[in-house]
């Protein structure tokens, strides 16, 4: 078996991760060099890895895609993945109250949006917010404990989630006048005319690409009621809940230690319009600079947390890192 020492998990590429069309795994193909091709079919792309012990995987894009690549990644005979961390590393929406465009985000809790009743926003009572309502409850915002609520969130290891973000926290990303430029339309968002910067922040997975005022408040008051409190939306992406679900199958079955579980988002668009603006904006406005910041701002902070696993291999190979 292969001894693999740290799993990249990505989401979405263009094309192939060799032809100069970035997306998510590109990047770390080209700047881990990432030479070694293994077949992997079920996959959206062959695996790549290294001599130092990085396998990156790439599921393609949606919640159904990423468990299924990931559940056939984790119970390959292949590979010896009990000592294995993952970090999963795409771009994402992220709320404008929260961070920039550009930004990169690292989360303890994953709430899927998925899971629930849902009514037409045009045909729902006078006062709801907005549709959506916990399969426990007959209105919005509010839920008891229901059968399915191990399945909408799950919370990561929070000392390994503050070790990542205490190593990148101070971590400098590069800014261009084109991010200036575009922020500057969310006058009255502090954080979101900010050059990019880390933070740590929560996500919610949904299979719709979704967008405006309504569905964010939608999402921040999701992820409070089903983290009671605890949690604060960030970052909105379609995977992520679909990946952890099953990676915390695959720990369940003694695959993979769920404990060692990362999940870093950059910000490649805000969730809601600027001020002033419809939430048709969204459709015309462009993917600022082809998205190329989040997808360089993925791999700059999360190869920070690689590069630490790896040199200290002798200590995390059986310990984990804690913050200091």
């Amino acid at each position: 078996m292969i001894p693999v020492k740290v799993v990249v998990v990505t989401m979405f590429e263009r094309g192939t991760p060799d032809d100069g069309d970035v997306g998510e795994l590109e990047l770390w193909v080209k700047r881990e060099k990432l030479d070694t091709v293994i077949p992997f079919p079920i996959g959206s792309t062959d695996l790549r890895m290294n001599e130092d012990g990085v396998l990156a995987v790439l599921t393609g894009m949606g919640a159904s895609n990423a468990a299924t690549v990931v559940t056939a990644l984790g119970c390959d005979p292949r590979f010896d993945l009990s000592k294995t961390y993952w970090l999963i590393a795409g771009i994402a929406g992220v709320d404008p109250m929260n961070a920039s465009i550009g930004s990169a985000a690292w989360a303890e809790y994953v709430v899927d949006g998925d899971i629930m009743h849902e009514v037409d926003a045009s045909e729902m009572p006078d006062g709801w917010p907005y549709g959506k309502i916990s399969l426990s409850s007959s209105k919005p915002n509010h839920r008891v404990p229901h059968s399915t609520d191990s399945d909408i969130v799950h919370r990561l290891n929070p000392s390994l989630v503050d070790w990542a973000y205490q190593l990148t926290r101070d971590y400098q990303l590069p800014d261009e006048p084109e991010l200036a430029e575009f922020r500057a339309q969310y006058e009255g968002f502090p954080e979101a005319v900010k050059p990019p910067f880390v933070l740590k922040g929560d996500i919610l997975g949904s299979s719709s690409y979704w967008h405006g005022p309504v569905l964010t408040g939608w999402a921040n008051d999701w992820v409070k009621m089903y983290t009671e409190g605890k949690g604060t939306f960030v970052m909105a992406n379609m995977e992520d809940h679909g990946t952890v679900t099953a990676l915390h199958s695959l720990s369940k079955a003694g695959l993979i230690d769920y404990d060692r579980i990362l999940v870093l988002r950059t910000a490649s668009n805000y969730s809601t319009p600027p001020p002033g603006e419809d939430v048709q904006w969204h459709f015309t406005a462009p993917f600022v600079l082809q998205g190329m910041p989040s997808f360089d701002a993925a791999h700059r902070v999360g190869s920070i947390v690689v590069h630490e696993i790896i040199q200290n291999w002798e200590t995390f190979e059986n310990n984990f890192p804690k913050p200091a």
